[in-house]
């Protein structure tokens, strides 16, 4: 059978609080199914010819139906088939986690996830072993990739159709995994924030004078968020094993103040006490006796002095597919080449 993909696209992401105090940008309905477009003709000039799509309430799947069947009509068919998931819609993130684990049980080859942070976190969650390629629709974006859908499109389609290797084609990513007392673990693909604040709110953060520790996956100076914090105290890459775990204040009483994109347009001051790698598989716990854990930047979890924390990093807990590395192979290898090249003498 040929390989089937799954799709899931958030109609919601990017659009929480970070756009009213900083400078974030929202994607309309259309501009998604635009994207959807340019990934599903790219999956296609790659062999794919099916792919599974989560439905939501959003009107993204419409816009896509309406863009395939005016192809269609003009004698361009550049598209694979496209099935929506048969599931309920809730309009949270419990959508893109069930329809990870519809797509997962049915077998598809890997998940093209069209998000943010948040997005990706809930795939991941329920995706297992499938790897998933990530499309940044979100507000911070910092796992997610900024790259044309088109060019992620095709990798996605050449990792699965092409003779790409293995190991060429798929990279393996940390987790960060939370557990309170004895509950079920909550995960972050990127970081983990202990703050001060115990009400909800808005999720996301943004007031920096709250933040008291942070534990990161990778820190990485070139992204928005909280990895960006500890990307310019001491960046750590996606790849190499650990994280990173900083000590916080707020930065009027801090020994050392950095001045990071917490948010698009948005550069502040955040007090920075210690810095210290952070191993695989050793379990930490919060010093803050009670406050709220931030996964990926939105409050998830809050925790009382009573209870016990632990967090602690996974190395090599999912896979992605690295759009890069399957792009330069298909080059090096004449994937996309429908004749040879023919040598000048």
């Amino acid at each position: 059978m040929p390989p089937r993909i799954g799709l899931v696209a958030n109609p919601i992401s990017a659009r929480d609080i970070r756009r009213v105090v900083a400078a974030a940008s929202s994607l309309q309905i259309t501009d998604r199914a635009n994207i959807v477009l340019r990934a599903l003709a790219a999956l296609a000039a790659c062999g794919i010819e099916e792919v599974v799509m989560m439905p939501e309430r959003g009107g993204i799947g419409g816009h896509v139906i309406r863009g395939m069947e005016r192809a269609g009509r003009s004698g361009d068919g550049r598209f694979p088939r496209l099935r929506f998931l048969d599931m309920p819609v809730a309009g949270t993130a419990d959508d893109s986690r069930r329809a990870a684990r519809m797509m997962a049980a049915e077998g598809v080859g890997a998940i093209v996830v069209l998000g943010g942070d948040g997005t990706h976190r809930a795939v991941v969650a329920e995706c297992g072993a499938v790897p998933i390629a990530g499309i940044s629709t979100g507000t911070n974006n910092a796992f997610p990739d900024h790259r044309e859908p088109t060019i992620t499109g095709l990798a996605a389609g050449l990792a699965l159709t092409g003779g790409v290797p293995a190991d060429v084609a798929f990279a393996d990513n940390k987790i960060i995994e939370v557990r309170v007392d004895d509950g079920a673990p909550e995960i972050a693909l990127v970081d983990v924030a202990i703050v001060t604040d115990r009400f909800v709110g808005a999720r996301a953060l943004w007031r920096t004078e709250t933040f008291r520790e942070l534990y990161v996956t990778f820190a990485d100076p070139e992204v928005i968020g909280m990895a960006a914090i500890a990307g310019l105290v001491e960046p750590v890459g996606r790849r190499e094993s650990g994280g990173l775990m900083l000590a916080l204040a707020p930065a009027d009483l801090a020994s050392t103040v950095v001045r990071a994109p917490i948010a698009p347009g948005l550069v502040v001051p955040v007090g920075v006490e210690t810095a210290n790698r952070m191993p695989a598989g050793r379990v930490f716990s919060p010093k803050l006796p009670a406050g709220a854990i931030a996964l990926d930047g939105e409050r998830e979890v809050f925790f009382d002095p009573h209870q016990s924390v632990s967090i602690t990093l996974v190395d090599r807990a999912f896979r992605t597919i690295d759009v890069g590395a399957v792009m330069r192979f298909a080059g090096a290898h004449g994937l996309m080449r429908e004749r040879p090249l023919v040598a000048i003498p």
